[in-house]
């Protein structure tokens, strides 16, 4: 029997996998991976975990039959999967962490189809799984974007989901009915629900294949103003702590909480903090506190998200509008729940701010992906994940 997991060839799920992989050895994952065979699913899964290893540990890792391919799409009625290869999976699995998903922070048909069709697929896999021998646990990994338009708050998990608050976008808005789902359709399940604040490199290496968020932050870190309070704060938690404290959680025998917010919380830094700690790191002048420019300063980036794309600045300019409602609400999200469970708490950002930039810097916002052995280079193997 084994962990059924999605996602897995995504950023937060190679945490995940990796961290199920090392750490619990007896444990076996079923994988939703789109692919044409096996084969193709294994190599895509090197393309993912190679962040945490190398492939010798990997070939170890996934070798032996700890790793089962259910060959299929989130999108696609049933997964995509045929009749027996979807009785297979069903009558295999023992839990479920669902951690694909999609960031389109500007699509609703992305979202709806992704988030939302795909989450009522994996459901419909759990409750046939639940029906057929029971089912231990159903993990799903969320965001606490689901709080909806706030400002100058300490988010907690009791109150995080209010229903009479306005999304800022359409990922929000489907995270948050994607929740609903799973409690309104695994009744009578153990549901743990993991809400991650801003995830934002490693702290133990500068290495990232997730360079949206990377490029806002290094975007954000060459301006001489920013359009900011210096004491406001921003969430932002490293990928290692988060996919530590869901492995941890959602393997324990009897968690201590039904939701987590997976974040920085009381203990996240102000603006002015992180740019002072970057500009004495890297010898430059820190830059200074315009509040009042922030609606200037979106204007700006709605003019420049118009500008042809041979310019260059269009691309970043739309991350920067998609992310801006998130970098001003100056509110931060209670990880009391999170730090009870496992006894620590994430590392500061400014302890590794600098070499995350650095890296993204010199590798102009590209992972230097590394074939698999014995095929060559595929064209997008430097392209950012």
């Amino acid at each position: 029997m084994s962990v059924f997991l999605t996602g897995a060839t995504g950023y937060i799920g190679s945490y995940i996998a990796q961290g199920i992989l090392r750490n619990y050895p007896n444990e076996r994952l079923s994988l939703l991976v789109r692919a044409k065979n096996a084969a193709e699913a294994k190599e895509r899964l090197w393309k993912s975990l190679q962040l945490h290893m190398g492939f010798e540990e990997f070939n170890d890792l996934v070798s032996g039959g700890r790793v089962d391919y259910a060959l299929g799409d989130l999108t696609s009625r049933d997964l995509g999967l045929d009749a027996s290869s979807r009785d297979r999976l069903v009558k295999g699995i023992t839990s479920v962490i669902h951690c694909a998903a999609s960031l389109n922070r500007k699509s609703n048909k992305v979202c709806f189809n992704v988030n939302l069709r795909g989450t009522l697929e994996i459901l419909k896999v759990a409750q046939a799984a639940r029906d057929h021998h029971g089912l231990r646990r159903f993990s799903d990994i969320s965001t606490v974007a689901v709080c909806g338009e706030r400002k100058s708050e300490v988010v907690r998990e009791e109150t995080i989901v209010d229903w009479d608050k306005s999304d800022y976008d359409p990922y929000a808005r489907t995270k948050k009915f994607c929740e609903h789902m799973v409690h309104e359709l695994l009744p009578t399940t153990d549901v743990r629900v993991f809400r991650p604040s801003i995830v934002l490199g490693d702290s133990r290496f500068p290495e990232t294949t997730q360079f949206d968020m990377v490029k806002a932050f290094v975007f954000l870190s060459q301006l001489p103003v920013l359009p900011f309070r210096g004491d406001w704060k921003v969430d932002i938690v490293p990928a290692d702590y988060v996919g530590k404290a869901i492995v941890k959680v959602h393997m324990a025998d009897a968690p201590k909480y039904e939701s987590y917010n997976l974040s920085s919380g009381e203990g996240s830094l102000t603006y002015e903090q992180i740019v002072n700690a970057m500009a004495g790191a890297l010898g430059r002048r820190a830059p200074k506190f315009a509040p009042g420019l922030e609606k200037t300063f979106s204007k700006t980036v709605d003019v420049l998200c118009d500008t042809p794309r041979n310019w260059g600045i269009a691309g970043g300019a739309s991350l920067m509008k998609v992310f801006i409602p998130y970098l001003v609400f100056d509110t931060v999200f209670s990880n009391r729940r999170i730090v009870d469970e496992l006894g620590e708490s994430p590392v500061s950002f400014d302890q590794y701010a600098v070499p995350l930039f650095r890296f993204a810097k010199s590798t102009n916002f590209n992972y230097p992906y590394r074939a698999y052995p014995g095929t060559a280079a595929a064209p997008e193997t430097r392209a950012a994940a």
